[in-house]
């Protein structure tokens, strides 16, 4: 077991490496998210809303650590996009995962029609996660809302999607980070419940992976290893991956 603050330190460590806009958002661009070619089974129709997020408090994005489903459903994200591996987009239309990508600028830029592929093809959800990757803690909230504001807005330029979920590098936040997300017109800030790393899925807390589990991965030299352990653990726990943008309409 590992615990919540260990797990943090597993965020985007960098070693390798309100509303929708009407238009401009991207819940799910392909609803189904899986080659034409590989036949799969959704439990419902990917892209429908099942649950609302949490609304804005106080000018702050609700903070999301794990979705509450009596569902058997499991919610993949991957963070930085720090190594483009060649093989992410067949693997993700192959198991259909509908993950969220929280990407930084710094990583996407000259990688555009990379990540865009993978948009446009597998289901993947388009996530912010601040342009440079700083740690925001403690931060004035001017140099927060532009690390995020100007992710999102490159984003809209580049890939045709602005993102509205955003995830805090390192997992680390204060009120200006949630005053700020909700400035750019973030709906939620969104952490984890497990993370893989090195081709190991590693907890919080017990030893499985539990419904409503948010999965924290990343864009780096073992993406392979680490995507299969991700798919084999969920299989193995009798769980579905299913996209996040679904329940946090």
């Amino acid at each position: 077991m590992i615990a919540a603050a260990a797990l943090a330190l597993t965020a985007c460590s960098g070693h390798d490496a309100e509303q929708r806009e009407p238009g401009t958002s991207q819940p799910n661009p392909a609803p189904q998210g899986a080659n034409p070619d590989v036949k799969t089974s959704a439990p419902y129709p990917f892209g429908t809303v099942q649950q609302k997020v949490p609304p804005i408090e106080n000018g702050q994005v609700p903070l999301i650590r794990r979705i509450t489903t009596d569902k058997p459903y499991v919610f993949l994200t991957m963070d930085d996009g720090a190594v483009p591996d060649p093989a992410a987009p067949k693997l993700m239309q192959q198991n259909a995962t509908h993950p969220v990508l929280f990407l930084n600028q710094k990583y996407v830029k000259g990688h555009e029609a990379y990540f865009k592929q993978i948009l446009d093809a597998t289901g993947a959800t388009l996530g912010d996660h601040t342009v440079d990757h700083p740690n925001l803690k403690g931060k004035p909230y001017e140099f927060q809302r532009k690390e995020i504001c100007d992710d999102a807005d490159d984003f809209q330029k580049s890939l045709g999607v602005r993102p509205s979920l955003f995830r805090p590098p390192f997992g680390n936040y204060d009120q200006n980070t949630l005053k700020a997300a909700a400035a750019c017109g973030m709906r939620a800030a969104v952490l984890w419940t497990a993370a893989v790393n090195d081709g190991v899925v590693q907890f919080q807390s017990g030893d499985k992976l539990k419904r409503g589990d948010i999965v924290l991965m990343h864009f780096r030299k073992t993406f392979t290893e680490d995507y299969t352990a991700f798919v084999e653990r969920a299989k193995k726990d009798g769980l579905i991956p299913v996209p996040l943008a679904d329940f946090l309409g």
